[in-house]
């Protein structure tokens, strides 16, 4: 397969999803659950209260806000939508500072949620596609590194905050530090490349968004992500709370495994990535999938020596390759020219999930008295979405 000669610019692009995902995700989605237990402690809230402000910011905002967000940016472009993003993020995570009620619980939620649409994957899809072809897979996966690498350093990093100061300041400190690294890049990138025509479809035509609506595989793909990242979700924002109160960890273990996790999806981006540009997408990410599916398994035997760190490597990897195939499954079937639109429908059920997903494991959780149940769930789930992504049309990859 020929290769992509890469120029400053896509380095650049690059970098600049690097450090968005680092901050919208890493930190706000993977560094908010270390500090559930906090929140249960000092105001007395329960596992499904503390995880539900997922759930309500991505109901309202997703279907309000993730068409129109997919419009601006094929309209307009992503540039400006994620500096808007990135802004709020971080001024709804060093909100959380202040919270002392679920009277600012919520609307910091809403904030975040409103954030991570604007900012977050969306846009850096769309960004990385329009700038990559042949090597999209590789750069996605370069891209998505930094949730990877901020998932793992942020509990680390509230560890040693929680040590030196509260859950409060530590908060704090965060929230300006989503901005302080997000920012820069995303106010100099560039949004388009010069001259280069987009690869809309594997037949180079203009597909129009509303013929991509009639199409089953559009469905499927919806399904099959929405049933992963409900998954996905529902075990990672119940983690800290399965290790610290359930399996008694101390903060620090909690923090290692959490971090060993996030490690792990390093290696799964950069490996998920690398086989989507050498195979099909679809087989992929059903391989994604399956894993997903076994990792939780391991859960159940939780307690055996040595099984937390196999799940928290498979998990892991499992993690990294997930949200990053979407957004390249999506190009391959319908193109780059509408792909804001067609992500912005894709993750608003997603986002649906992302928040359903927590909440029903800690609903279950604690209505049970045990994981059981709610991993049983998820598992579940992630089959389903895995059956799903079977029923997509195999196409050769580019």
């Amino acid at each position: 397969m020929p290769s992509e000669k890469i120029s400053t610019a896509q380095i650049q692009v690059t970098a600049t999803g690097f450090f968005s995902l680092f901050s919208i995700v890493g930190i706000m989605f993977y560094g908010l659950p270390f500090f559930f237990d906090f929140w249960i402690k000092d105001f007395g809230w329960s596992r499904a209260t503390v995880t539900s402000g997922n759930m309500f910011g991505k109901i309202i905002i997703g279907p309000v806000f993730g068409f129109t967000a997919g419009w601006i940016i094929d309209r307009f472009g992503p540039r400006r939508l994620m500096i808007f993003g990135i802004i709020v993020a971080g001024i709804a995570v060093a909100g959380l500072s202040l919270m002392t009620s679920l009277s600012w619980f919520y609307p910091l939620y809403l904030l975040m949620a409103l954030g991570y649409m604007c900012g977050g994957p969306l846009p850096n899809q769309v960004l990385t596609s329009r700038w990559f072809s042949k090597a999209r897979g590789k750069a996605m996966g370069i891209a998505y590194l930094g949730i990877g690498i901020g998932g793992m350093l942020v509990p680390q990093i509230a560890r040693w905050l929680n040590i030196h100061m509260s859950w409060r300041i530590a908060l704090a400190v965060l929230g300006v530090l989503m901005i302080v690294v997000a920012l820069p890049m995303a106010w100099l990138v560039k949004e388009n490349p010069e001259n280069k025509p987009d690869e809309i479809t594997t037949e180079n035509k203009i597909m129009p968004f509303g013929d991509i609506l009639k199409q089953r595989a559009f469905y499927f793909l919806a399904i099959g992500s929405m049933c992963s990242i409900g998954a996905v979700a529902g075990v990672s924002q119940n983690l800290k709370l399965f290790f610290g109160m359930d399996l008694k960890y101390s903060q620090a273990e909690s923090a290692n495994v959490i971090s060993l996790v996030l490690g792990a999806s390093i290696a799964g981006r950069l490996l998920m990535g690398w086989l989507a540009d050498r195979y099909q997408k679809r087989y992929v990410m059903i391989s994604i999938y399956l894993l997903i599916s076994l990792s939780i398994m391991l859960l159940y035997f939780a307690s055996s020596p040595g099984v937390v760190f196999l799940f928290a490597i498979l998990f892991g990897i499992s993690l990294g390759g997930d949200y990053m195939i979407i957004p390249l499954m999506a190009a391959e079937l319908f193109g780059v020219t509408v792909m804001g639109r067609v992500m912005g429908l894709i993750l608003t059920v997603d986002g649906l999930a992302e928040a359903f997903g927590p909440i029903a494991a800690g609903w279950l959780r604690d209505v049970s008295g045990s994981y059981s149940v709610g991993f049983g769930a998820l598992i579940g789930l992630s089959i389903a979405g895995t059956m799903a992504i079977w029923m997509l049309p195999s196409k050769k990859n580019e």
